[in-house]
């Protein structure tokens, strides 16, 4: 019947999600009747599945070898940059190079000599001479090339030309030339090692200074070390969530009890993990560390299909057939699951698509993408098997544990108290179908008698809305220090040589930048006096080792005039260039001749910037700077320095993939806002989701958590995470036709709130072992998973409970309806009493 008021547009809509509605539950019934009706298969294709891509994965298992590639940005200026300055100034053709002539960091060693608190590294000279000495007459070596820095650098005071008074520190690092040379190229990595070697050796030897070396295979190892310390952890998570998932699908009743329903479905989700990674392998696809999130991520989704299930099965009538309460419990709950799965699949699908900048997160999208898509496979294949074969021998009346027939209540009257305990389904027999035995699980027989009771007293509420609040203050702080993590030491071991060299360096060689390679591209009237006064305004803020600045100091001490072309270029080359001390400019200058005119098409200077403790922010500072001027100048130049390829626009990079991801999130749930179960469950699943990613993202910064590619896909997580536990308990809500909003939140919260409940529990009891995985990736993954959990549970157990109450969807029609029907029925009562009275009287 047509609401009287309602325009003619709304009762169509409401039409067409009812029958979208029925038509989805009456899919999964279908599926559900079908899994019942053929378990055995069912069962036997996930696991051939499993065992032939998992012995594929472990024949074609190998490692990601190119660490610049997986975590630097694919597309980014400083790449083309770098491409330019090693085909103006290729690096096999220089004699004698500097740190910064590097276009790519190569093979190199390097190694900071730290002297003991209040003592001078200029008066352990023989020490550090040992230590290079030692270097030097290394085997396989090549010809190296040393700079030298002083950290903790104490000056004489009232000093004019800053003179040294002490030092902490000493940085030397040695330069390998391999020129490209695959046989070099080893030479290079077994010196490496050697050189690893022999610094710990020395540090045995001298135990008055303390050596931080780094080589350039260190960052690549102490990335993938991750992983090999992480191996016993994530078999320790595995086993507290079997534990804990066994644990929370326990009843006191034998016969109703589902532990190993639990147990198997966790099983589930890990063998869909192997197979995915097995598929991952045989499509030429390369470990690396950062994919040691999947289980997890796969892990929270897929055991909150289990766990809805088992809750469904709960829901369903005990006086069917259990194939019948299969599909029943595939009607309730697989329409749910299958919208959040596909939310699951586009949002990690838009991080995989070619916006992706980081190939490490482009790569862990791919693969999250085929977890998932297995994940559901096997969640309504393999473990709808296990759930039909629980069904029929509960309906057959067998122990949940032992798998033997349940004795009768006389035969256990007659035996020991433990024996009644061990074998007793709970209930009496006559009480059966008076009510719901499932009622009595523990979780939902707490949700039930205490917390739904209390979460919606009235008493309770303020305090609530002032909790909600706090979190909104302290995540909108959070959200306005975000800080992006282009330091690749985020995603090493905590306990290796690269974040301890990393440390010491930050701590004493803050001062200065890194040395930038400022290359002027074209021909240029260097002996013009506008010229140069705009290289000196380009350089001015910064130290400069500068072939320019030492020729005009030259032609100035020497008297010599060159104001025009050919006398400049004349004594630069005849003069100049030919003197010791300023031979090595000759690498940093390109000429060309053009019959008897010569001419300088390009060249180079270095440039190095006076920095504070927050070293790598102000050189992002600088490149961002510098760059526009070499577009609005009459100078056409480039700045490079190798590290600039994991700083050029990191912090856009990373944010892209949560963005597309979320506005692909927004705008599937506007699209179908009015094709879903109800538009306001839409309306309140944006506002929660939103809610949590932004306590989540907050709370992260709040928490010293940098924008990095592991906190990028965290919230990405966060996004489906939230939409996965609070679209159930949302959409129930809103159907909910309780004569109140209060009991329609209770009702929701007893039909999800143990699924819910056991999801995330596990989902943080598993996050656990993270914590003792010395690792800087791990402890961000524990940190971001950590606070998605914790955000989402507040939110379907606290706020969401208490906000549904005072804001629509109002439930008095759902009042009126109930009243019009009492009426009803009432008068048609009256009507049979008047005209059969005698009943009446016999009754």
């Amino acid at each position: 019947m047509r609401r009287p008021g309602a325009p003619a547009s709304w009762i169509w809509w409401r039409m067409l999600r009812q029958v979208l509605r029925r038509g989805l539950q009456s899919f999964c019934h279908r599926l559900g009747l079908c899994v019942s009706r053929h378990p055995v298969f069912f069962l036997t294709v996930p696991a051939v599945l499993t065992i032939t891509f998992g012995l594929s994965a472990l024949n074609r298992f190998q490692p990601e070898g190119d660490l610049e590639r997986l975590v630097a940005p694919s597309h980014s200026l400083a790449k083309i940059e770098r491409s330019l300055a090693s085909s103006l100034f290729p690096l096999d053709q220089s004699k004698s190079q500097l740190y910064s002539d590097l276009h790519t960091p190569g093979r190199y060693g390097r190694v900071i000599l730290l002297s003991p608190p209040g003592d001078n590294i200029l008066l352990q000279a023989e020490g550090i001479l040992q230590t290079h000495r030692a270097v030097l007459e290394m085997k396989d070596g090549r010809n190296s090339f040393i700079g030298h820095q002083l950290g903790g650098v104490v000056e004489v005071p009232n000093s004019k030309d800053q003179r040294v008074k002490s030092a902490r520190a000493i940085q030397i690092t040695y330069y390998l030339q391999t020129y490209g040379s695959a046989t070099q190229d080893l030479i290079g990595e077994k010196w490496e090692n050697e050189f690893c070697k022999l610094m710990k050796k020395l540090q045995e030897e001298h135990q008055d200074l303390q050596l931080y070396s780094l080589a350039s295979f260190s960052l690549w190892r102490d990335f993938h070390k991750t992983s090999i310390l992480a191996r016993s952890k994530v078999l320790v998570s595995l086993v507290l969530i079997l534990t804990t998932a066994t644990l929370s699908s326990s009843m006191k009743d034998c016969l109703r009890s589902k532990p190993f329903l639990g147990l198997l479905g966790v099983l589930t989700v890990c063998i869909s993990i192997v197979t995915a990674a097995g598929i991952f392998f045989i499509t030429d696809g390369k470990y690396n560390s950062t994919l040691l999130g999947i289980p997890f991520f796969a892990m929270g989704h897929g055991t909150k299909g289990v766990f809805e299930l088992l809750s469904g099965w709960r829901r369903t009538r005990e006086n069917l057939p259990f194939k019948d309460r299969v599909a029943d419990a595939y009607s309730d709950v697989m329409v749910t699951y299958t919208m959040t799965s596909s939310l699951y699949f586009i949002t990690f699908g838009m991080g995989a698509s070619p916006f992706t900048n980081i190939e490490a997160v482009k790569v862990f999208c791919q693969n999250m993408c085929v977890s998932i898509l297995l994940n559901y496979f096997y969640i309504f294949s393999f473990f709808g098997s296990c759930l039909v074969f629980a069904g029929q021998l509960e309906q057959n009346r067998y122990h949940s544990i032992f798998c033997c027939k349940i004795p009768s209540a006389e035969y256990l009257d007659r035996k020991p108290v433990w024996f009644q305990t061990v074998m007793s389904d709970g209930h009496q027999q006559t009480s059966h179908h008076e009510t719901n035995p499932y009622q009595h699980h523990f979780i939902q027989h707490f949700l039930r008698e205490h917390y739904n009771e209390w979460i919606t007293n009235i008493y309770v509420k303020p305090f609530v809305v002032i909790l909600y609040l706090i979190y909104a203050s302290f995540s909108f702080m959070g959200c306005l220090q975000i800080t992006d993590g282009a330091n690749i030491i985020n995603l090493l071991a905590s306990d290796s040589p690269s974040v301890s060299y990393a440390m010491v360096q930050q701590k004493y060689f803050s001062n200065y930048s890194p040395v930038i390679g400022f290359y002027v591209y074209e021909p240029l009237e260097y002996w013009n006096s506008s010229v140069q006064e705009d290289l000196r305004r380009l350089c001015s803020g910064f130290t400069a080792v500068s072939w320019v600045e030492q020729y005009y100091q030259f032609l100035k001490v020497s008297n010599i005039s060159a104001n025009n072309k050919s006398d400049f270029i004349s004594v630069l080359q005849s003069s100049f260039l030919k003197k010791p001390e300023f031979q090595h400019f000759r690498n940093d200058i390109i000429f060309s001749k053009a019959g008897d005119e010569n001419n300088i098409i390009a060249s180079r200077l270095y440039l190095v910037a006076r920095t504070s403790r927050d070293k790598q922010k102000e050189v992002i500072e600088v490149l961002e700077k510098l760059r526009p001027l070499s577009l609005s100048k009459s100078i056409r130049f480039i700045v490079f320095n190798p590290s600039f390829v994991f700083m050029d626009h990191y912090a856009l990079s990373v944010t892209v993939p949560v963005l597309i991801a979320g506005f692909g999130v927004l705008l599937v749930l506007i699209l179908t806002f009015f094709l879903v179960i109800h538009p306001l469950g839409n309306f309140w699943l944006i506002l929660s989701v939103t809610s949590i990613e932004l306590g989540v993202l907050g709370l992260m910064t709040l928490w010293n958590i940098d924008m990095d590619c592991i906190s990028i896909l965290c919230l990405i997580y966060t996004l489906n995470f939230a939409i996965d536990h609070c679209a159930p308990l949302l959409y129930t809500f809103v159907l909910a036709t309780e004569h109140t909003r209060t009991q329609c939140i209770k009702s929701s919260l007893q039909e999800h709130g143990t699924a819910i409940l056991q999801n995330i529990t596990s989902f943080l009891v598993g996050l656990v072992p993270l914590l003792f995985v010395p690792s800087n990736l791990t402890f961000t993954l524990f940190k971001c998973l950590l606070l998605t959990g914790g955000c989402t549970l507040l939110h379907c157990f606290v706020i969401l409970p208490v906000f549904l109450t005072f804001f629509p969807p109002s439930k008095k029609h759902h009042k009126k309806k109930k009243r019009a029907k009492r009426k009803e029925r009432e008068e048609i009562e009256c009507i049979e009493i008047q005209e059969n009275p005698d009943h009446v009287t016999t009754v």
